[in-house]
C-alpha cells in the first residue's frame, strides 16, 4: 500500500547506501525518503524536460477541471472542513478545429510544488510535462453519445497518476473522469491555489485494517457523487445552472451515463471492484495491481472485470475472489513490470534516470525490465479493447487467450 515508499525503496538513485528499507518504509505514502534523495552538485545540465507518449487514437483532446462539494457529507479525513470536497478532471475527444489555450499542464502549478519537492522529481532533476490536451476545447459531438469512465489513482498518489493510459482512452473516444479523493492523495490543488495534503492516520498492511477499509469505503462514496454530478450536468432539458456551466461547449451532450465503467491502479483498482459491489452502477471495472479490500473479496461480483497485475504473485486477495467473479473475468500479468509500472512512472523514470544517476538495475527494480514503451503500449491496447467490448460491444479477439502479438501477457487461471 505504501506505494510511494516502495518505490524509493527501489529506485535509490545517487543515494548513500544508507537508504536502507526501513528509511523507505518510514517515508509518507506517495513520498520518497529525504535519505535517498540525489545530490545535486553545481554545474549540472538543465533538468530533463519529461514528455508524455502521444495517444494513439484519432481524435484531438480536451480537457476541464472541476471542484466539487458535497454538502450531504463531512470530510472524513479533516475535521476543519465542513464539506467533502473532491477534484476532478474530464478528458474528452475535442473538435478538430477546436482552438483554446495552450496544453494543459500534467499537474496544477501549486500541487506540482509540492509533488516535486517531496519525490524524485526534484525540479533540478525534472519539468513536468504538458499533457496533449487543450483546457476548454469545445467537445466533439458529431459522433453522439460517449461512454465515461472514472479513474481512481492509488493511495497517496494523485489523479495525473496514469495520465498516458487516460489520454489515450480518450483519444479513442470516451470520456475518462479522473479524480482526486482529497487527503488520501499525496496532493490537490483548489481553485485559488489552496493546496490539501496527504492527511489519513497511520494504518498497518493487514487486509482487515480499519483505516484502509474506510479509505475504500470514502473513495466509493466520492465515485458515487461523481456520477450523480455528472448526471446532473448532463440530463437532458436541464436549465442553465446558476453559476454557469462548468463543461466546455458540446461536452454535457455527449456523456452517456447509461454506459459507465471504472478502472484504477493499486488502491484506486480496489475501489473499482469495491464501487461495483457497492452497486454503484457501471458496467465494467478493471483493477490494476492492487489488492482487494473489504466485502467484495468474499461475496464477489456479478459484472465483468479485469485484473492485471505486475511480474509477481503478490495479490491473494486476487486468488480469493477469483471464484466469486461471476460475470466475464480475466487475470492477466505482464512479465518484466512492477506496481509502478502502471502509472506515468513507467514513462518517466526511463526519461530522468541517466540525469539522476540511476543504474539499469536500480531502474529495472522500480519500473520492471520491460521496455517502458512497450509496457505503456500493452496497457492500452488491452485496456482499450476490455472497455471496447464491455461498453461498445465490440468484439476483443487480444482477450481470448495468449497473443504472439504480445507474448508479455500471461492468462492466469
Amino acid at each position: 500500500m505504501a506505494t510511494g515508499a516502495a518505490l524509493a525503496a527501489g529506485l535509490a538513485v545517487a543515494a548513500s547506501p544508507a537508504a536502507s528499507a526501513a528509511t523507505a518504509a518510514a517515508a509518507a505514502p506517495g513520498r520518497a525518503p529525504g535519505a535517498a534523495r540525489p545530490r545535486t552538485p553545481g554545474g549540472e545540465p538543465p533538468p530533463v524536460r519529461l514528455v508524455l507518449p502521444r495517444p494513439s487514437g484519432p481524435h484531438p483532446l480536451g480537457t476541464v477541471a472541476l471542484h466539487l462539494t458535497d454538502h450531504g457529507r463531512r470530510d472524513p479525513w479533516s475535521d476543519t472542513r465542513p464539506a467533502r470536497e473532491v477534484m476532478v478532471q474530464l478528458w474528452y475527444p475535442a473538435r478538430a478545429t477546436a482552438t483554446g489555450p495552450d496544453r494543459a499542464p500534467w499537474m496544477t502549478a501549486k500541487a506540482a510544488e509540492v509533488f516535486q519537492r517531496t519525490g524524485y522529481l526534484l525540479p533540478p532533476y525534472a519539468t513536468l510535462p504538458d499533457t496533449h490536451a487543450r483546457t476548454g476545447a469545445a467537445a466533439r459531438t458529431r459522433d453522439g453519445r460517449r461512454p465515461v469512465i472514472i479513474y481512481s489513482h492509488g493511495h497517496g498518489q494523485h489523479r495525473a497518476s496514469s495520465t498516458a493510459l487516460v489520454e489515450d482512452l480518450a483519444s479513442h473516444g470516451y470520456v475518462v473522469v479522473t479524480v482526486d479523493h482529497t487527503y488520501d492523495a499525496g496532493q490537490v490543488e483548489f481553485p485559488g491555489g489552496r493546496v490539501e495534503t496527504y492527511g489519513m492516520p497511520p494504518f498497518s498492511d493487514r487486509d482487515d485494517d480499519p483505516v484502509i477499509l474506510k479509505a475504500v469505503d470514502v473513495r466509493v462514496a466520492d465515485t458515487r457523487f461523481v456520477l450523480e454530478e455528472l448526471s446532473r450536468w448532463a440530463r437532458p432539458g436541464r436549465g442553465p445552472h446558476p453559476g454557469g456551466d462548468p463543461l466546455p461547449q458540446g461536452l454535457a451532450g455527449v456523456l452517456d451515463l447509461s454506459r459507465t465503467a471504472m478502472f484504477g491502479h493499486s488502491l484506486g483498482g480496489a475501489t473499482a471492484a469495491a464501487a461495483m459491489a457497492a452497486e454503484v452502477p457501471f458496467l465494467a471495472g478493471a483493477n490494476l495491481d492492487g489488492s482487494l479490500f473489504g466485502p467484495v473479496v468474499t461475496q464477489g461480483l456479478r459484472g465483468p472485470f479485469l485484473l492485471m497485475g505486475e511480474d509477481a504473485d503478490v495479490h491473494p486477495s486476487w486468488h480469493e475472489v477469483w471464484p466469486r467473479l461471476r460475470g466475464w473475468r480475466r487475470h492477466l500479468r505482464m512479465t518484466g513490470t512492477r506496481h509502478f509500472s502502471y502509472t506515468d512512472y513507467e514513462t518517466f523514470l526511463p526519461q530522468v534516470a541517466e540525469r539522476l544517476g540511476a543504474t539499469p538495475e536500480q531502474l529495472a527494480e522500480a519500473i520492471g525490465p520491460l521496455d517502458g514503451a512497450r509496457a505503456v503500449e500493452i496497457q492500452r491496447r488491452f485496456l482499450l479493447a476490455y472497455f471496447d467490448l464491455h461498453l461498445c460491444d465490440r468484439r476483443a479477439r487480444l482477450l481470448e487467450g495468449p497473443s504472439p502479438r504480445y507474448p508479455e501477457v500471461d492468462f492466469i487461471a
